[in-house]
C-alpha cells in the first residue's frame, strides 16, 4: 500500500465510516471543517452524538496509533464539536442529546487489503477547570 500521508488517511477514514455504520451509527460528516478546526466523522447513534478521531497508519507502526490523541488534540476536537454544535448543523439533531469523543486506529498490512481496525468509544472526557 501507498504510503502517502493523505491516501492513507482517507482510506482508513472510509474505512472507520463503513465499520461505525455496521454498528449503527449515521453518519453525519466526514472531515467536517469549521474555520481551522476539522473532526475527521460524526455520527449519531439514537440520542448519541459521536466526534471520531481517526488514526491511520501502516505495518509496522512504532506505536498505536490512538496514542497519537494526546491533550492538544482532545483541546481541538472539543472546540471543534462546540464549533459544530453551535452552527447550522445543530437544528436538525435531537433535543436531548449525549455527546461523546470516540477514537479509531486503523492499520493497514501488505498491500492495505488487509486491516486492523480498533473502535474506543467515549475515549476520553472533556474536563474544564
Amino acid at each position: 500500500m501507498r504510503t502517502d500521508r493523505a491516501v492513507v488517511g482517507r482510506r482508513g477514514e472510509e474505512e472507520a465510516s463503513r465499520y461505525l455504520t455496521r454498528l449503527g451509527h449515521r453518519v453525519l460528516a466526514r472531515n467536517w471543517r469549521g474555520g481551522h478546526l476539522e473532526l475527521d466523522i460524526i455520527t449519531l447513534t439514537g440520542s448519541e452524538l459521536h466526534f471520531v478521531e481517526v488514526k491511520s497508519r501502516v505495518a509496522p507502526v512504532m506505536a498505536e496509533p490512538q496514542r497519537n490523541v494526546g491533550r492538544d488534540k482532545q483541546r481541538r476536537m472539543v472546540a471543534a464539536a462546540q464549533a459544530f454544535l453551535h452552527g447550522e448543523a445543530r437544528k436538525d439533531l435531537p433535543a436531548d442529546l449525549e455527546v461523546f469523543f470516540d477514537v479509531m486506529s486503523v492499520v493497514f498490512y501488505g498491500t492495505g487489503e488487509e486491516f486492523d481496525i480498533e473502535y474506543y468509544p467515549k475515549a476520553f472526557t472533556p474536563l474544564y477547570a
